[in-house]
């Protein structure tokens, strides 16, 4: 802590744990913050617990408000100090879960669920200014790209639903300016990362900057998506890559029923998770023209010996040592004598999460299997490609002049 007009910070708190989620109480007498405080919390079977405390500013002492199995976090008092809201589950085995909203008194006890059947993200919480009630959306405060935009034609944003096995998918469409649809345009499937993680309608400047250069972008969120309940995200559970796979070529195949799409000029690319997909998918289709796997991991087991992302290893059902079936089936380097798809790879020098080591191995595997391949090692990155706005737009100007290099088409027009 530090006084507001400045002064000689003051610690409040100590030992080896990482204190985050931080929230000041109304009166100013409290904080509160979220870890696990126990001894053995490193270890594998804690990995999902955490408890929310409180420390006292003037003094220092430490006191704990939650004492459940499972994560608890994101503490935020209400307006009066009298309650705390809070986001909490059970510890469970499943590769994804939404968390219950729940309120405590301010010492911890008359903990309760008030988010009821609510199967969704509940970040962001904020009180009614008169403590009734609990809000989690964002509401648009400025518009700070209106003078950057004015006279900008940008590409048309399209919402879509199709079906894929049991599940209804969501995807968007982003048109080039000036979309004319008696025209055959090339297909860009964009895969978010996480893989817990989702795509909306929102503004997308890397979408809209390669629909300018005349490509039709598809993204979409496959199973293991999160906005959609547990049940959705947690579909691909045991089975990640793999189960979302044949949502994202249904998504295709609506596309191509569209009429205007070219299908010898289809081209994927995906980022971390995303990235995760595209290798995956060349060695299960050929149906790309050419691809472009952003800083994945192709080998879970060398993988889990050298990412930060060691908590992944739950997902498996048994440890490789064990039973190297099912990480062999849903890492994409066992899948490597089937790719025919030219596929570049990017990757950061320093990434941590999907290292580098992850990229030369299947960069490897396909020169010695004569499959044309190009490896980008970005210098001062980590997990993306992106950090630096040079390194940005060379991303996006590397995967474009790729996919010219192996498909037919050529851009009408030239933007970058």
């Amino acid at each position: 802590m530090v006084p507001a007009e400045g002064g000689t910070p003051r610690q409040l708190t100590d030992g080896d744990w990482n204190h985050n989620g931080v929230a000041w109480s109304p009166d100013g007498t409290e904080i509160y913050f979220t870890l696990n405080r126990a001894e053995d919390w490193a270890r594998p079977a804690n990995w999902q617990e955490s408890e929310i405390y409180a420390v006292t500013v003037a003094t220092g002492d430490i006191r704990q408000l939650t004492n459940r199995r499972g994560p608890d976090g994101g503490p935020v008092p209400s307006p009066d100090g009298k309650l705390i809201a809070y986001t909490a589950g059970d510890e469970h085995d499943d590769t994804y879960r939404n968390q219950q909203i729940f309120v405590m008194n301010r010492d911890g006890s008359g903990s309760r669920m008030i988010s009821g059947e609510y199967d969704g993200q509940s970040r962001g919480m904020r009180w009614a200014p008169d403590g009734s009630g609990l809000y989690f959306s964002v509401t648009r405060l400025t518009e700070v790209n209106a003078d950057v935009l004015h006279g900008v034609t940008l590409g048309e944003v399209e919402e879509i639903w199709y079906d894929s096995d049991q599940f209804r998918i969501q995807g968007w469409i982003v048109k080039p300016p000036e979309f004319d649809a008696s025209r055959k345009y090339p297909l860009m499937l964009s895969i978010h990362g996480g893989p817990h993680g989702m795509y909306n309608g929102g503004f997308n400047f890397a979408f809209q900057e390669h629909a300018a250069n005349d490509y039709v972008i598809l993204y979409t969120n496959p199973r293991g998506s999160t906005g959609y309940g547990t049940e959705f995200a947690n579909a691909i559970n045991h089975d990640y890559p793999g189960a979302d796979m044949p949502d994202l070529m249904r998504g295709v195949d609506e596309m191509l029923s569209r009429g205007y799409i070219d299908e010898d000029n289809l081209f994927v690319y995906g980022c971390s998770g995303g990235g995760i997909l595209t290798t995956y998918i060349v060695g299960n289709t050929d149906r790309f023209a050419a691809a472009s796997a952003h800083y994945p991991i192709v080998n879970w087991m060398s993988a889990m010996g050298t990412s930060d992302a060691i908590s992944y290893a739950r997902t498996f059902e048994t440890p490789f040592w064990e039973d190297a079936t099912e990480w062999i089936d849903r890492s994409s380097i066992f899948y490597v004598e089937n790719v025919k798809t030219p596929t570049m790879l990017m990757t950061g020098e320093k990434d941590l999460r999907t290292p580098m080591g992850q990229t030369e191995e299947f960069y490897q595997a396909l020169q010695y299997l004569g499959v044309p391949t190009v490896m980008i090692r970005y210098q001062n990155e980590r997990h993306g490609t992106g950090s630096n706005p040079s390194n940005f737009m060379r991303t996006q100007l590397y995967s474009r002049k790729w996919f010219e290099k192996w498909g037919t088409h050529k851009a009408e027009r030239s933007i970058s």
